[in-house]
């Protein structure tokens, strides 16, 4: 069955939706993106500068940056990884803002922006693992990172497939477009019980 013109305004209304809301996640993500690596940047500079230095997000032994600012995995491509937060975070803010201006950017920029989304979120959820399974330490600024860089990729993910810059196929851009929250809060749910799970006598201790 053809589509009626009622499809198209529900598919045009869902198209604006989504592009609103992913451009508010890349302006708001990127600049809180950009915040905490900038920190970590700074905390990591002040550590190379001191060894003895006491980052300020080094709570205690499970919540510790300096933990993880001395691992390997910090600087898991010659440099201490904050910079590339650093250099792309306002990159993704600038995109978002200038979606918020009325911006229509190119199917090519689009899927450019997918391609470096999708190496982003999955540095840092390597980098989850690292923390949960070999570091065996959180690093409070680190998890900021984490927190907005899942929504970055998800949502570039949901209008590239709702705009049909990503071709899977008129129902599947429906569906997500209709029902892009709730995957998001279970994969982020998911991080959540795996730190709970990974530091469930720290957690406890700190009730009891």
């Amino acid at each position: 069955m053809a589509p009626t013109a009622a499809d198209d305004a529900v598919a045009e209304d869902t198209g604006v939706r989504v592009r609103l809301i992913t451009a508010w996640v890349l302006a708001v993500g990127g600049l809180v993106g950009f915040a905490a690596s900038f920190v970590l940047l700074l905390e990591r500079i002040a550590l190379l500068e001191n060894p003895f230095y006491q980052p300020s997000c080094s709570i205690d032994a499970t919540l510790s940056c300096g933990s993880v600012m001395q691992s390997a995995q910090a600087a898991a491509f010659g440099f201490p990884n904050p910079v590339i937060g650093v250099g792309a975070f306002p990159v993704v803010t600038t995109i978002g803002v200038a979606l918020l201006a009325g911006a229509r950017l190119p199917r090519w920029f689009w899927l450019g922006l997918q391609v470096g989304t999708l190496f982003g979120v999955g540095f840092i959820h390597w980098l989850i693992a690292q923390s949960l399974y070999d570091i065996g330490a959180l690093c409070p600024y680190c998890m900021i990172v984490w927190a907005v860089m899942i929504p970055i990729f998800w949502y570039t993910t949901v209008h590239n497939v709702v705009a049909g810059n990503l071709r899977f196929g008129d129902g599947a851009a429906s569906a997500l477009g209709r029902h892009h929250l709730a995957p998001l809060l279970f994969w982020m749910l998911i991080v959540v019980v795996l730190i709970g799970q990974r530091f469930w006598s720290y957690w406890t201790s700190l009730v009891t």
